[in-house]
């Protein structure tokens, strides 16, 4: 027996269109899904960050813009939203987003945790559901391993109680990718969230690998290095291996060699432009690489 926002994301890889994948150059192909090592429930591969993004205040033009960002998104088969009380009114400007489309039924709603106070957690999560506009969140998680062992006691509380579906951890600095690896051999997490790119590999040395052999998802922010790396390249032609990948643009060669590494779940890239979304999309449309293609992208772009 699977639930009606399960068949939504399982189905959504067959169901959508391929109008944004030829609008930005990717064949014409199902979107790619991977499925939760939890429960087995599949998400698109693409998934939206709003970090700097959707902080927008209280902005008419902004908001507009930002929902119709979304609105492209879910368009698109939607899948995860990603957001957190540091974001600034980001929650805010998501939860105005799906209130103007209806709330649609294939988003997977997630955000984090961000206080030093254990004591405080709770209230903080009950104030990003009301932004949000949410009974309760898909994945919560605890950002930046700030006083992660408290909160991820509430959390896995929560989740026993169903007030939340998984329970993950967040970092987006190497340097504590060694207390991240300890919380994953420890404890019973569903979901990881680090910086991963063809220039940021560290996670591929233990964390990645790790994930697998413990069955947990893998989420992928700043895989732009928020933004410095798609602005340096910008000033170089995509290379010749791109045509024999299908990738149309430096961001979809980026998101394509992410996705590819049989360990991750999903990558959330930010934008305000929904051109982008739609060929951040398509890159969840384009084939799956092998390691010898990952390991060329990654040779060119280090060496340019």
């Amino acid at each position: 027996m699977i639930d009606r926002r399960t068949f939504i994301f399982g189905a959504a890889g067959g169901l959508i269109l391929g109008a944004a994948a030829k609008r930005a150059g990717a064949a014409l192909r199902p979107v790619e899904t991977r499925s939760l090592p939890a429960t087995g429930m599949a998400i698109p591969v693409i998934g939206l960050g709003s970090w700097i993004t959707f902080n927008v205040g209280d902005s008419p033009d902004l908001l507009r813009q930002s929902t119709e960002v979304i609105r492209a998104f879910v368009e698109d088969g939607g899948g995860m939203i990603d957001s957190s009380p540091m974001y600034g009114s980001a929650q805010a400007t998501i939860g105005h987003a799906l209130g103007q489309l209806g709330r649609p039924a294939n988003v997977f709603h997630t955000d984090k945790v961000w206080t030093s106070s254990v004591s405080g957690g709770a209230a903080q999560i009950k104030e990003s559901a009301r932004h949000w506009g949410v009974a309760r969140f898909d994945l919560l998680q605890i950002h930046n391993l700030r006083a992660w062992e408290g909160h991820l006691e509430t959390l896995m509380a929560m989740k026993e109680a169903g007030e939340v579906r998984y329970v993950g951890i967040t970092t987006s600095h190497g340097r504590r990718h060694g207390s991240l690896e300890r919380v994953m051999r420890e404890h019973p997490i569903d979901f990881v969230q680090l910086t991963y790119n063809p220039v940021d590999r560290a996670a591929e040395d233990r964390l990645l690998p790790l994930a697998q052999e413990r069955g947990i998802g893998v989420i992928v922010n700043r895989p732009f290095q928020g933004g410095r790396l798609a602005d340096r390249l910008s000033r170089h032609a995509l290379p010749p291996l791109a045509q024999e990948t299908g990738a149309a643009s430096w961001a979809q060669l980026i998101l394509q060699h992410i996705v590819s590494h049989p360990a991750i779940t999903v990558v959330i890239p930010a934008t305000t432009q929904v051109d982008h979304v739609r060929e951040n999309k398509a890159a969840g449309r384009l084939a799956l690489l092998d390691p010898g293609m990952r390991r060329r992208i990654a040779d060119h772009i280090r060496a340019l």
